[in-house]
C-alpha cells in the first residue's frame, strides 16, 4: 500500500518551488546594476560574512546568492514558513527562530553553521513584524561570536509596486532596472561589552538605511 503525501507538505513544497520559480523568472528579465561590490570582493569571495539586509529589501539578495550554501535565520511565524521554503530551494540553509520565539536556541544553532562550517550568514534584523527599518542586536551578537564581518546590504528598483504591510514591502515589476547597494563593514570586537553592542546596532541601522535611501533615492522613490 502506498504511502501517501500529507497535503499540508505537499503545499509547502508547492509553495516553495513556485516561489523559486517566480523570482528566477522575475529577475531574470531585469537588469541588475551593482554600487559598491568590488571594494567587498575579497570578503564575499572569502564566505566569511553575515549579510544584513531590511524585511522589505529579501528578495534580490536572495537571489544574486541563490547556491551560496549560506546559512539564514527566519522567524517562526506563516509568513516565515513561506520564506523559508523559497530560501531552501534556492540553496541556503534556514534556521527558525526570532526574537519573539525560539530566538536565543535559533542564533546558537546559527553560530555553530557560520564558525563551524564556516558558511556565510544571513539576518533580517527589523524582522519578522518590526518595527520597520529598526535593527534588533541579535544579529551584532552573530558578528561578535563568529569573528565574521557584517555585510550591510539593500537595492531599490525604477518600477516598483510597494505593499501596505509592515515593513512596506518592494516588488520590482519585469524588465525594469534594480540598483543592488552594498554598504560598509561592520567588524564588532569579541571584547565589546554591552555599550560597545549597543553603538555598533545604532551604526548598522543607520547604514541599513542609507543605503536602503540611496537606491531609492537613485529612482525619485520616497517610501514611507
Amino acid at each position: 500500500m502506498r504511502n501517501k503525501k500529507d497535503p499540508i507538505e505537499i503545499k509547502w513544497n508547492l509553495i516553495g518551488i513556485l516561489g523559486k520559480l517566480f523570482i528566477d523568472l522575475l529577475f531574470f528579465t531585469t537588469r541588475i546594476e551593482s554600487v559598491g561590490l568590488e571594494n567587498l570582493l575579497p570578503i564575499i569571495q572569502s564566505k566569511k560574512f553575515i549579510f544584513a539586509f531590511w524585511h522589505s529589501r529579501i528578495l534580490l539578495v536572495s537571489y544574486i546568492y541563490k547556491n551560496y550554501n549560506g546559512a539564514t535565520l527566519v522567524s517562526q511565524s506563516k509568513d516565515g514558513e513561506i520564506i523559508a521554503q523559497i530560501l531552501q530551494r534556492q540553496g541556503h540553509q534556514t534556521i527558525r527562530g526570532s526574537t519573539s520565539k525560539g530566538g536565543l536556541r535559533a542564533l546558537a544553532c546559527l553560530i555553530k553553521e557560520i564558525k563551524g562550517k564556516q558558511k556565510p550568514g544571513a539576518v533580517i534584523p527589523d524582522g519578522p513584524r518590526g518595527p520597520r527599518f529598526k535593527a534588533q542586536p541579535g544579529v551584532i551578537t552573530l558578528a561578535k561570536k563568529t569573528g565574521y564581518p557584517i555585510l550591510p546590504v539593500s537595492y531599490s528598483a525604477k518600477k516598483i509596486k510597494i505593499f501596505q504591510s509592515w515593513d512596506r514591502f518592494i516588488l520590482p515589476y519585469p524588465f525594469t532596472t534594480c540598483r543592488f547597494v552594498y554598504g560598509h563593514p561592520l567588524y564588532v570586537p569579541q571584547a565589546a561589552d554591552k555599550d560597545t553592542e549597543k553603538q555598533y546596532l545604532i551604526r548598522l541601522e543607520n547604514e541599513l538605511c542609507r543605503i536602503t535611501c540611496a537606491g531609492d533615492r537613485y529612482f525619485g522613490h520616497n517610501i514611507t
